[in-house]
């Protein structure tokens, strides 16, 4: 065997619902990237049957930690305690509580990890909703456990956008999981501003010196001048404006049905005149995004203290086992994580 390669920090990949194809993408994604930085965080058994699975012929290596060196050509595990012991015996396909109870630890050993500082990013996979319910966790998604992992002192829940990014287009949402009705109520200009400045600090991070942000309206045609709706003239405008007297390039109300398209990055025949689209509801943003290909496509989680990335797609359980899982939106997951970590 080689030497043994020593990574501190490490990215951690949580196995997501052992019942659903994250193991099974978590595994390939890692036999293809091969990266010294990489650990996956979930039940050692699990894994071992996603190798199977997968038909990749891979030792195990047991970590004791999560940022232990470990052996190369060795897939590197470590299992936090506290998972239930019979995962193994739960059917692939099917919503289990155990199977969301070991999905959910595995996301707070991880976040640990990487508030204490001994990770550099998380990548997440594929969780089941109703499941993590039954294993009886209060939380809808990975969203809100993480916002109250990482809420402060006192309580209070720090601010967090979805963005959803693929090589062509990046979208975050000033409105995520709420119905249409309430969704409205909730584009004021305070949360349009926050959410413009979340984007504007992540692109950031990511090494974009000087974000161009465009801003989507709510109404057809962007209100049309206050004839299709006021939204764009009482709050969308407002919060542009106060964006940009903090040095932000942002700029908008656009159009929603024309903006996504004039910020789609096709190089070379057709860069794109924006980095990130700030877009008002849940559909208006993910629909343009999915549109162009899940394959690739990228969540993530802003506002966060830590960066974590995730597939652009579900559990699947309908092929949950078949060793048919497409590792393409966990690998573009983790590049996105290192970029935004680096």
């Amino acid at each position: 065997m080689n030497t043994v390669i020593e990574s501190s920090r490490p990215v951690l990949l949580t196995m997501g619902d052992p019942c659903g194809i994250g193991p099974e993408i978590a595994v390939a994604a890692w036999s293809r990237d091969r990266g010294a930085d990489l650990r996956l965080v979930g039940d050692t058994g699990v894994f071992r049957r996603a190798l199977g699975l997968m038909g990749l012929d891979l030792p195990v290596a047991v970590l004791d930690r999560a940022d232990d060196p470990a052996p190369p050509d060795c897939l590197p595990v470590w299992q936090p305690t506290g998972l239930p012991g019979d995962l193994l015996a739960q059917p692939l396909g099917q919503v289990s509580a155990a199977a969301g109870a070991a999905a959910a630890r595995c996301i707070v050993a991880a976040t640990q990890e990487q508030l204490a500082g001994r990770s550099r990013a998380l990548v997440t996979a594929p969780i089941h909703k109703e499941a993590l319910h039954a294993g009886g966790i209060d939380h809808p998604g990975h969203t809100e456990l993480l916002q109250a992992l990482c809420a402060d002192a006192d309580g209070r829940l720090p601010p967090v956008r979805m963005m959803l990014a693929n090589d062509e287009l990046r979208v975050v949402l000033v409105t995520i999981h709420v119905a249409l009705r309430q969704a409205v109520d909730q584009i004021t200009t305070g949360r349009v501003l926050q959410t413009i400045r979340i984007a504007e600090a992540a692109l950031r991070r990511a090494g974009i010196a000087a974000p161009r942000i465009a801003v989507a309206g709510l109404n057809p045609h962007a209100g049309e001048g206050g004839l299709f709706g006021s939204e764009e003239i009482e709050h969308i405008a407002p919060a542009i404006a106060q964006a940009r007297s903090l040095g932000i390039d942002a700029s908008g109300p656009f159009a929603p049905d024309t903006v996504f398209m004039r910020a789609r990055h096709t190089p070379p025949k057709r860069p794109g005149e924006f980095d990130v689209v700030v877009a008002m509801t849940h559909d208006q943003g993910l629909i343009p995004v999915k549109y162009l290909g899940v394959e690739e496509g990228v969540n993530v989680t802003l506002g966060l203290p830590l960066v974590r990335t995730s597939p652009d797609h579900g559990t699947a359980f309908d092929i949950a086992g078949s060793g048919r899982a497409d590792p393409s939106s966990m690998s573009a997951a983790i590049r996105m994580a290192r970029a935004m970590s680096a």
